[in-house]
């Protein structure tokens, strides 16, 4: 079976991007591709497994990057309180900020940790989908959190109770709007 390939400008045709999106996603590693002698191909398995990966919106948000002494920041837009997620990226001004729930750690004490993002936040929800539970921590924003269903029931966690999100600079994916 041969597998198609695809142009970085093919790709971004098929997603309505522009082909610099695209080059920025591959330069990101969000996107993988082949570097077949001086171009770029993405696989058809290539782009599907990056969509597969992105097919949630779950933990999107509009941001807008600020600098701090402590360094670059995203300050999430239409949040109830100040939001703000430290981020590390070369862009600037408005941008779209996302984290994978499964990127995400909680606790039930504030941890002193070399994770720059650490949010205090309110469950608001805990679902069952299959051999996971998705829990929903209010931050300012409804947060999603990957756990196992054990984990939930190792730290008897229910609605209501106060915990703290925790994730890397680096595991918040920052891309232009």
């Amino acid at each position: 079976m041969s597998e198609e390939f695809f142009t970085p400008e093919e790709v971004a045709a098929k997603l309505k991007l522009s082909k610099y999106t695209i080059y920025e996603m591959i330069k990101r590693g969000d996107l993988e591709a082949h570097r077949i002698g001086r171009g770029l191909r993405i696989s058809s398995q290539q782009l599907e497994q990056y969509l597969y990966q992105n097919r949630t919106d779950d933990n999107i948000f509009d941001a807008e990057l600020i600098q701090t002494e402590q360094g670059k920041y995203a300050r999430l837009l239409r949040s109830k309180t100040e939001v703000l997620f430290h981020v590390s990226t070369d862009l600037t001004g408005s941008v779209r900020v996302s984290i994978e729930p499964e990127n995400i750690i909680i606790s039930h004490n504030k941890l002193i940790c070399s994770a720059r993002n650490v949010h205090k936040g309110i469950v608001i929800a805990i679902a069952q989908q299959g051999n996971r539970c998705m829990l929903t921590l209010d931050i300012g924003v409804p947060l999603k959190v990957a756990l196992t269903p054990y984990s939930v029931q190792e730290m008897e966690l229910k609605t209501g109770d106060t915990l703290y999100a925790i994730f890397k600079s680096m595991s918040v994916k920052v891309s232009a709007r």
